[in-house]
């Protein structure tokens, strides 16, 4: 049969008749990138815009040095979890499912993931507060801004056209829309810093040295952590990462593996595409995340303003206004809820996807039915947003209900670590496993999260370290 870019019914079954071979080269795998974009528009979202900058906010320049540690340190893990996804087709859940030991039909690290689920709805609270909190800025419908009246409001209506525009959940919809609301506000947002010598606010070459010293003053752990959490990739981006492949194609590219050399060179080959798009997003988002932080720390931290509760957005608010002047405040607005609504956009997608495969895990329904798995992520698409909309009207404290799901994200990076190490020893095709410079910054890379949650799961249970 011949070879052709149409996606069979099922991507998450791999064919002969879905074999493509990868393109060589950069400009030719340009048109082939796509998840990691996806991933730069959650992850430039509640990380930068609310805990980067709240964090730079609260310490100064101090924890600068952690900011470019937190991006890069988590990419191996990344990658080599979507290499496995990439030969074997399968989804991060479905992987992690065969970790030992099991408790009936799921693995504890599945059941840790429910904990991370059950956390991200605090977050994912915060995200849809913020962006509720700055279109109450912007458009105060009933009621004044940042009235109990116009929050509601603005809350249930975000709820209300989150379901209703992913209800078909597409993947080339949904990396269209990611892209284009992020990239605006990203650009604007490094622009901003860049010129901030330029300004009252601005800061020298010596206040960045200070930022690489690799301490952490009192008082800042907590924040440092939840931080290291989100920033970059966090453990829900690196799952949901390998259903963004999947669904873009890689996988399906790549065929099943039949033993031949035909099959290994095929499989290195989207290897190297993928590795390029986890790069073009990681300087997407590293970027934007230095750009974040030095805002709060040359802007807000300076006049003592933290972002808190409701008020967070108003206080965001002042790096542009206080830099640019008050017109400056109306592109803020408009750019915090492109910013907050893509990951809005991405997570809500995601998580229905990942939510699905744990119930096909646990029996409910098989995972490889498309129509079966389609009606499963549409349910999850209609619960979530209420459930993120209710946290949210609760709680109304944006920082907090997204640090709190930080914190966690950093102890189930740790789970992440354990499952990529599994995997990789068990089903990965040695044929395909990464050179010698990749290998050790994936140890690297390994230590440095398990340390660092070791040291959160101490500090959550308030056990002094050494």
């Amino acid at each position: 049969m011949a070879v052709t870019d149409v996606a069979p019914p099922d991507p998450y079954t791999l064919t002969a008749d879905g074999i493509k071979e990868p393109p060589v080269g950069w400009r030719k795998s340009i048109k082939y990138l796509g998840p990691g974009l996806i991933l730069s528009a959650s992850i430039v979202g509640s990380g930068e815009l609310i805990a980067t900058t709240a964090l730079g906010a609260q310490v100064g320049f101090v924890l600068l040095w952690l900011v470019i540690f937190s991006t890069l340190v988590k990419v191996a893990i990344q990658i080599e979890l979507a290499r496995w996804t990439i030969v074997t087709g399968e989804p991060a859940l479905t992987g992690y499912n065969r970790v030992p030991p099991k408790m009936g039909r799921l693995g504890w690290v599945n059941l840790l993931w429910v904990l991370l689920a059950l956390s991200k709805v605090l977050q994912l609270g915060g995200i849809i507060g913020g962006v509720a909190a700055a279109s109450s800025l912007l458009l105060p419908i009933f009621g004044e801004p940042l009235s109990t009246g116009s929050l509601t409001f603005w809350t249930l209506f975000l709820m209300v056209l989150s379901i209703a525009l992913l209800w078909s959940s597409k993947y080339a919809l949904i990396e269209r829309v990611a892209v284009a609301l992020v990239v605006v506000f990203s650009i604007v947002t490094i622009l901003i810093a860049l010129g901030l010598p330029l300004t009252p606010f601005a800061y020298s070459g010596g206040d960045l040295a200070s930022g690489l010293t690799f301490l952490i003053p009192v008082g800042a752990l907590g924040a440092a952590l939840a931080m290291f959490g989100i920033t970059g990739v966090g453990a829900d981006e690196v799952t949901y990462y390998t259903y963004w492949c999947v669904e873009k194609g890689y996988a399906r590219w790549t065929g099943p593996n039949d033993g031949s050399q035909e099959w290994v060179d095929r499989a290195n080959g989207w290897i190297r595409v993928m590795q390029k798009d986890a790069a073009i997003s990681w300087v997407i988002y590293t970027f934007g995340t230095l750009a974040f932080y030095l805002m709060g720390a040359a802007v807000l931290h300076p006049q003592g303003l933290v972002p808190e509760g409701n008020d967070m957005i108003s206080t965001l608010q002042r790096i542009y206004t206080d830099t640019l002047g008050a017109w400056a405040g109306t592109l803020f607005l408009v750019g915090a809820i492109a910013v907050l609504g893509s990951t809005m956009w991405v997570a809500l997608p995601s998580w229905s996807r990942m939510w699905a495969n744990l119930l096909s895990l646990a029996g409910v329904f098989e995972w490889k039915d498309p129509e079966a798995r389609r009606n499963w992520v549409r349910v999850f698409t209609v619960i979530q947003p209420i459930l993120w909309a209710t946290a949210y009207l609760y709680i109304q404290s944006p920082v907090v209900m997204v640090q709190i799901g930080g914190v966690m994200t950093g102890v189930f990076l740790v789970a992440v670590v354990i499952s990529v190490w599994y995997l990789r020893k068990t089903e990965t095709d040695p044929r395909v496993k990464g050179g010698k410079g990749f290998n050790i910054w994936l140890v690297v890379s390994s230590l440095a999260i398990g340390f660092l949650g070791i040291y959160t799961l101490l500090t959550v249970f308030g056990l002094e370290i050494g």
